[in-house]
C-alpha cells in the first residue's frame, strides 16, 4: 500500500441522508487531518451554496466539488460519483432539478405505498425530517421509529423499504450514460461509486465497467469506508484492466458507524492510479 495524502472523496451532509451539517463534515474533517474532501451529497449540490470553499481552505482542506449521482443500468439502480465538478455550468444545475423532481416523484409513491400498508405518515412530515435535504428512503424509516410504527430503522428497511420491498421504489431514474454525461459535460470525473454494494458477480461488475468506460466514465472507488484486503485487491485489479483512475472515501453518513467514518479510508494500492492526480 502507498501512503497518500488524507482524502475522503464520499460523504453525505444533511442535504442528503447525512446526520452533519457541510461545516461540521468540515470540522470532523480537520480534526481527522484530512487533505482533500468531497461532500457527496446524493443528487444535490446544495451544501456547495454556503461558503464552504473559504472555510475549508483555513482549515488546511481542498474542498473538491462533488456529488453521487443515482442512475440506472440494465433495470439496477446505480451511484456514480461526480468529482472536481464546475457547479456554475447551467446544464448541470438542470441535471440537479431532474433529479430533485424524480425524488420528489419517488417520496410521494412511496407514502401512497406505507399508507395502504396501513402506516400512518404523510410527505410533509417526511420532508421536515429532511430538513433542507432531498427526501429519502432513511427518512421515511426515521419517522416511522420516531412515531413509535417500526422499533429500528434496520428494521424498517427489513419490513417495509429494502430492497425487494413495497417501498423500495424504482424512481424514473436516467440512464448510466446520461450521468456520466452531466458529469463529464460539467468537467467534473464521473466515478463509479461503492462497486461492491451491488451484491453483482464479477462478470455482471466488468459489463457495468465496460459500458461506464464506453460513456465516459473514468474512475473507480477501490475503497469505499472499510474493506478487507480481498475486496480492494480485487477492485484494484478491475481499475488496472479497465485504466481507470482509483478514488476512495467513508460514505460517511453518520457518527459512531465505525465501517463508515469520515476520513478512515485506507492507502490504495501501489499499482492503482489516484483520481487526485487529475487537478492536483
Amino acid at each position: 500500500m502507498s501512503v497518500l495524502p488524507a482524502i475522503d472523496f464520499h460523504c453525505h451532509s444533511h442535504f442528503s441522508d447525512g446526520a452533519l451539517s457541510p461545516m461540521e463534515l468540515l470540522e470532523l474533517a480537520k480534526a481527522r487531518d484530512v487533505q482533500q474532501l468531497a461532500i457527496t451529497d446524493h443528487d444535490t449540490v446544495g451544501a456547495y451554496a454556503l461558503p464552504l470553499h473559504a472555510s475549508a481552505a483555513s482549515a488546511g482542506i481542498t474542498l473538491v466539488t462533488g456529488c453521487e449521482i443515482s442512475c440506472q443500468w440494465q433495470r439496477r439502480s446505480i451511484h456514480v460519483v461526480g468529482l472536481n465538478l464546475d457547479l456554475a455550468s447551467s446544464d448541470f444545475g438542470r441535471a440537479m432539478t431532474i433529479q430533485a423532481q424524480a425524488r420528489e416523484d419517488r417520496a410521494e409513491k412511496i407514502t401512497e405505498v406505507l399508507q395502504r400498508l396501513g402506516f400512518d405518515v404523510a410527505l410533509p412530515q417526511v420532508q421536515a425530517l429532511a430538513g433542507l435535504g432531498v427526501v429519502g428512503r432513511p427518512h421515511f424509516a426515521q419517522h416511522l421509529v420516531a412515531t413509535g410504527q417500526i422499533p429500528s430503522m434496520t428494521m424498517a428497511f427489513k419490513r417495509v423499504l429494502g430492497s425487494g420491498k413495497p417501498g423500495d421504489i424504482k424512481a424514473n431514474w436516467p440512464t448510466l450514460e446520461t450521468a456520466v454525461g452531466w458529469i463529464t459535460d460539467a468537467g467534473g470525473i464521473a466515478v463509479v461509486a461503492h462497486p461492491m454494494k451491488y451484491n453483482m458477480t464479477l462478470t455482471k461488475l466488468r459489463a457495468l465497467l465496460s459500458d461506464f468506460v464506453a460513456a465516459g466514465g473514468q474512475g473507480l472507488e477501490v475503497l469505499t469506508g472499510y474493506q478487507d484486503a480481498q475486496r480492494i485487491n480485487a477492485l484494484a485489479d478491475l481499475a488496472h484492466r479497465f485504466d481507470l483512475y482509483a478514488s476512495a472515501g467513508s460514505d460517511f453518513h453518520q457518527p459512531g458507524q465505525p465501517w463508515a467514518e469520515l476520513g478512515r479510508v485506507a492507502a490504495l494500492p501501489d499499482r492503482c492510479v489516484p483520481v487526485w492526480t487529475l487537478w492536483s
